[in-house]
């Protein structure tokens, strides 16, 4: 185990007088589309705006604990002409191994805390910019806390589930891969007299969900937030079929429930719980009470690769610029979100308190309503 040798450390008062000269920038947690916008928008203003050297960390608190340290020394010549339109990372991400209690290939646990904290400090790091979840900035923002760390969050989920920013880096792009699914399927729906039912990511919020099934035409939505009746969504199908088409378009959050209450998922190593499966569920339901022949496609991981969307590139940029700034200013512990059409910044710890779920009384909730949308019962 690495020991955190403590002559790297400066105090609060040094921290403020200390000039920046060197920054690091990780991903951490899920991968999605817009992590390399934001990665270009932290290299071009932190050596432009001020002329500071950027370290790419690999793999986020892993390249960390890795010796030597896993980085990359980020230049403007990296970031060639099609660099804003990649998907996915160019410095990788890991979204499993608590570092406080990293799974060690014995089967034990062990607190590798102490080698992140000393990774960080050998490279000489002035601060660090995490583009990260509300789970792993969470982790981040102790490990800043624990070692002196300079932290500066940037959200990023498909989710779209942290709770003080309106966006997060890959919410859009997500929903339009869903829309565009929506899309595909119709079509097909119709030339068979189908019931199509579209499994999406989200996790416990159904943002996802609720954006892409009103821009896609959905008759149902199914939310984690908000309990449904079979019967209530078979009237709703009846009733299209009835009334207007001989087809209908199914949404569902992977955390809906079922009518039981029951969540459907997996075990998966190191006692986490993988979402997914719950579209299965529902489409056997509906064909078996309505015999409506019921095809049921599970989106998956292409909600997160891709090209990222306008969007996402515009809120990636902004951040990654907004993240730098804060570190010229010396203000840490922050976390850069979108407010109120305009780039902010939150105290990290308040950002990432509060678990963003889809508001019962929003507008898109009551839009969908509105719509004749069956999203659950009122």
């Amino acid at each position: 185990m690495w020991d955190l040798d403590t002559k790297f450390l400066h105090s609060p008062e040094e921290t403020k007088l200390k000039k920046i000269n060197k920054i690091g920038v990780l991903t951490s947690g899920g991968d999605c589309a817009g992590l390399n916008a934001a990665i270009r928008a932290i290299t071009f203003r932190a050596i432009n705006g001020f002329g500071w050297h950027v370290y790419g960390i690999k793999y986020g608190t892993q390249g960390l604990m890795e010796r030597p340290v896993d980085t990359n020394s980020l230049d403007l010549s990296l970031f060639t002409g099609d660099f804003l339109r990649r998907g996915g990372t160019i410095l990788g991400s890991i979204n499993r191994g608590d570092p406080f209690a990293f799974p060690m290939p014995d089967g034990t646990v062990l607190d590798r805390s102490e080698e992140i904290i000393s990774g960080y400090h050998q490279l000489g790091l002035d601060a660090v910019i995490a583009i990260g979840g509300d789970g792993s900035l969470g982790i981040l923002r102790r490990l800043a806390q624990q070692g002196n760390m300079n932290l500066i969050g940037i959200p990023k989920t498909i989710d779209n589930d942290v709770g003080r920013t309106e966006n997060s880096i890959g919410y859009a792009t997500a929903v339009d891969v869903a829309t565009e699914a929506l899309d595909r399927l119709q079509p097909t729906a119709a030339s068979h007299d189908r019931v199509m039912v579209l499994e999406v990511m989200g996790r416990d919020a159904g943002h996802i969900a609720l954006s892409a099934g009103i821009a896609g035409g959905a008759d149902v939505i199914l939310l984690p937030e908000i309990k449904w009746e079979l019967s209530s969504l078979v009237q709703k199908l009846n009733e299209v079929r009835v009334a207007t088409r001989n087809f209908a378009l199914v949404i569902v959050a992977e955390a809906a429930r079922l009518p039981t209450g029951e969540v459907i998922g997996r075990d998966r190593t190191h006692g986490e719980y993988r979402l997914g499966g719950v579209a299965h569920e529902i489409g056997r339901l509906i064909e078996d009470v309505t015999n409506i022949e019921t095809r049921v496609t599970v989106l998956g991981h292409v909600q997160r690769g891709g090209v990222p969307n306008a969007s996402d590139r515009l809120y990636a940029s902004a951040f990654g610029v907004k993240a730098v700034d804060l570190i010229a200013e010396k203000k840490f512990d922050r976390l850069v979100v979108w407010s109120d059409r305009e780039c902010r910044d939150v105290s990290l710890e308040d950002g990432i308190r509060d678990y963003r779920t889809v508001d019962l009384n929003g507008t898109l909730v009551r839009t969908a309503r509105g719509l004749g949308i069956y999203i659950g019962e009122n």
